[in-house]
C-alpha cells in the first residue's frame, strides 16, 4: 500500500484534484479494512481449530466478530456517505 499525497494549506489544487485525493483516500481505507477482516479471519481459524475449544471460546470469538463487523459496517457507511457527495453533484 501506498502513502498518501499530503496537501499543504498553501499548495493550490483544483477541485478534479481534490475530489480524486478523497476518492483515493477512500481507496486506502478499504484496503485497510480488508486487511483488518483477513486478520480477523486467520484469529477465527487458529480458534477454531485449536485443541481444546469450549463453547465459551466460540462465543467469545462470537462476540468479538460481531464487534468487529460493526465497526467495520460504521466505517464503511461513512466511506460510502463520502463518495456520495460527489454523486449527487452529478444530478
Amino acid at each position: 500500500m501506498r502513502n498518501p499525497i499530503m496537501w499543504h494549506e498553501h499548495d493550490e489544487r483544483t477541485r478534479d484534484e481534490a475530489i480524486t485525493n478523497i476518492i483515493q483516500s477512500v481507496a486506502l481505507q478499504e484496503a485497510a479494512l480488508a486487511h483488518v477482516l483477513d486478520a480477523e479471519v486467520e484469529k477465527m481459524k487458529a480458534i477454531i481449530n485449536g485443541h481444546h475449544v469450549t463453547t465459551e471460546d466460540l462465543f467469545k470469538l462470537n462476540k468479538s466478530v460481531e464487534r468487529l463487523l460493526n465497526s467495520v459496517t460504521r466505517l464503511e457507511m461513512m466511506l460510502h456517505a463520502k463518495l456520495e457527495l460527489f454523486e449527487l453533484e452529478k444530478e
